[in-house]
């Protein structure tokens, strides 16, 4: 064990057991987005490195700390995604995809950065995406909205929404003059970053998350009171929609968001339980964004949750990850049974479709049942000499007080599909 090779730090093993609560996830997420008329797209782990330093800024802690990059053998410098939107761009440019159409897209998969691993999140996590591409009106921002709401409904999870409104970045021009002559006035009160970012980008001091800075940020100018008005129009109107279905939301003016290419429109669903990552889920709009990879001018909203800190959520409200154990465990005693129970197998996977039904290694009978036991299975199926001589299996009840039985081999299919409750 001492030459035991371990993980990369932050590159985290999903194990069997949380596969059924991963599986709700996504599950989930793809009939609801079907339901929306969302379809799928499957987007490459590694892209060039200039679509994120474009998309993302390079003032980004992504962009500047984050990203995994490298040099392949032809000396292009290529990047393991840290997130999807641009990648889901770059692929509808790539494909002619918005050549006078929209498109409702989702995607997942793993994204990947060079961050401190925390509860829920990892250097390798996983998200599922969902853009909406060409699509300027608000109704589309809220219907998004609306969607993730619906997914933590279905998925048993509660949450805290929070909104707000970046405007166009020609609105934001005053703004972000105000906040460079307010924090100018207390340069000795920030951090390292801060300083950094206060002449080239200082929204991103709103994004701070260092407790030191939050009394300074909260004393900040609001960018509401700079919005232009149609700006203030649409936030107005994905208000009003949320409140119509019933969306409860809190409007946050400190709520940026850490990319650069968001305007108008930003979200994210919040929890207090999974320490200090609060936001679940997080989005907007990013008309800007195509434009800026090399495309025409297209406006795009969307949003990105983290599955592995939906699953946290899920396990926290109560979730039970029990659910994959086999409905039968089958027992074969001897050379010759143990070649029937193989043959049995088959021909019951064949004839009730969706039966977990496994078979354990050979071994003498006491061991065997408390395999069987083990497994979870609902049912102990045994071949013996006297069944095989009779032509009939006994079934055991593993779970309920009931007694063993002896069905025939040409009834079992049937006998199954009845105690499994499934449909001939």
């Amino acid at each position: 064990m001492a030459n035991l090779i371990q993980p990369v730090r932050g590159m985290n093993d999903i194990l069997p057991d949380a596969e059924r609560a991963w599986d709700a996830v996504e599950s989930a997420a793809a009939e609801l987005f079907g339901a929306y008329g969302y379809r799928r797209i499957r987007i490459p782990i590694l892209e060039k490195t200039e679509l994120f330093s474009r998309a993302i800024g390079e003032l980004t802690d992504i962009v500047e700390k984050e990203m995994y990059t490298f040099a392949d053998r032809n000396g292009d410098s290529l990047t393991m995604r840290p997130e999807a939107t641009a990648s889901v761009v770059r692929a509808c440019l790539s494909h002619g995809l918005l050549h006078n159409r929209q498109q409702k897209l989702w995607c997942s998969g793993p994204m990947f950065r060079h961050e401190k691993p925390q509860k829920g999140r990892y250097r390798q996590f996983h998200q599922i995406n969902i853009e909406a591409l060409g699509h300027a009106e608000p109704e589309v921002d809220a219907e998004l909205i609306v969607i993730s709401a619906r997914l933590w409904e279905e998925l048993g999870v509660d949450m805290a929404l929070e909104i707000n409104s970046l405007g166009t970045p020609e609105s934001r021009t005053g703004y972000k003059q105000a906040l460079v002559d307010y924090f100018e006035k207390r340069r000795g009160d920030l951090d390292g970053d801060s300083l950094r970012r206060l002449q080239r980008n200082p929204l991103r001091i709103l994004d701070s998350k260092n407790p030191a800075m939050q009394e300074l940020i909260a004393g900040a100018p609001v960018l509401e009171d700079y919005l232009d008005l149609p700006s203030r129009d649409h936030f107005e109107r994905v208000r009003t929609l949320l409140t119509d279905v019933g969306v409860d939301f809190t409007v946050n003016p400190r709520l940026v968001r850490g990319l650069d290419y968001y305007t108008r429109t930003v979200f994210e669903w919040v929890t207090d339980r999974l320490g200090a990552q609060s936001a679940v889920c997080s989005g907007g709009r990013y008309d800007g964004l195509v434009s800026q990879i090399g495309g025409r001018a297209t406006p795009g909203v969307g949003w990105a949750l983290g599955i592995e800190r939906v699953v946290e959520l899920m396990r926290d409200a109560g979730f039970d990850d029990a659910g994959h154990d086999p409905d039968i465990y089958v027992v074969g005693v001897g050379d010759q049974p143990q070649r029937e129970c193989f043959a049995a197998a088959e021909r019951l996977r064949a004839a009730v479709p969706g039966v977990r039904l496994v078979m354990g290694p050979p071994g003498g009978f006491r061991a065997q049942l408390r395999r069987a036991d083990k497994s979870g299975a609902r049912y102990a199926l045994i071949v013996g000499d006297d069944e095989l001589a009779a032509g009939k299996f006994s079934v055991k009840p593993l779970r309920e007080d009931r007694a063993q039985e002896l069905v025939p081999r040409d009834e079992i299919a049937g006998w199954l599909e009845r105690e499994l409750g499934r449909k001939q």
